[in-house]
């Protein structure tokens, strides 16, 4: 974490925005998708420190990573957050069925696409349900590098950890004191069994936190350095409103 920036006071610069952010918006709380990972976690725990009423949801979708539920209800029991659970595999299933294809022949990132569309619609089913904002996970790292399905994980109200990178995630879960399965656990998109971000991205973390910071990664040869380049180039539009043609009636 930046020496000017104390844990301390990146709490309580990020809790201080959402409660200003909450109040203007004229909801009533958060809703938070709980993976069981670092990234949910935190933004599960900071935005319950700024009101009561945050709400997870588990959100089991196809193949799921085993220690998703438990370890998101463990966190949930810990931090007093209240969760509900759908199972979307039912509807998931049917869905492939309609589009003609399985989750075991498919290629596994459109489907895992898929998943992560059907968890956002869920998302804003219980935000309208309950006046909530839809709060997303997601880091500095995993948005300049495009690490998210457009209009899923990504299709979000707000995005709290947005400007800090994987390490500095890491850093405030330990200051918080997250369990330390889900800390110390690979980082994974759940998009299928045995995915992890590191092994599909080509990299470390910290040598993706040096690259997104604009510092050369130690260990990766320029080959790799140029394609996450074209990556970053590639995914710039996940970040911005969709193109509008200039013309004038």
């Amino acid at each position: 974490m930046n020496a000017l920036l104390p844990l301390a006071k990146v709490t309580q610069t990020i809790e201080q925005w959402l409660s200003d952010y909450l109040n203007q918006s004229g909801c009533k709380g958060f809703v938070i998708a709980l993976s069981g990972g670092i990234d949910s976690s935190v933004t599960a725990v900071l935005c319950r420190r700024v009101t009561r009423n945050t709400r997870g949801l588990l959100l089991p979708c196809g193949e799921t990573p085993a220690d998703a539920a438990p370890d998101a209800l463990l966190l949930a029991k810990q931090f007093d957050i209240e969760t509900t659970t759908y199972d979307l595999t039912p509807v998931f299933n049917a869905f492939l069925t309609t589009l003609g294809v399985t989750e075991e022949t498919a290629d596994p990132i459109v489907v895992g696409n898929i998943k992560a569309r059907l968890r956002m619609v869920t998302l804003y089913f219980e935000a309208n349900l309950h006046q909530r904002l839809v709060v997303g996970t997601g880091n500095r790292t995993e948005l300049a590098l495009g690490y998210f399905t457009k209009y899923g994980d990504g299709g979000v109200d707000l995005l709290p950890l947005g400007n800090l990178l994987k390490r500095e995630v890491r850093d405030l879960a330990e200051f918080h004191r997250i369990p330390d399965r889900i800390i110390q656990k690979p980082p994974t998109a759940g998009f299928f069994l045995e995915q992890t971000d590191e092994k599909e991205l080509g990299a470390t973390y910290d040598q993706l936190d040096d690259f997104v910071s604009g510092v050369t990664p130690k260990g990766l040869s320029p080959a790799r350095i140029e394609e996450l380049h074209q990556r970053l180039r590639a995914n710039e539009h996940k970040i911005k409103l969709p193109p509008i043609c200039p013309v004038h009636s």
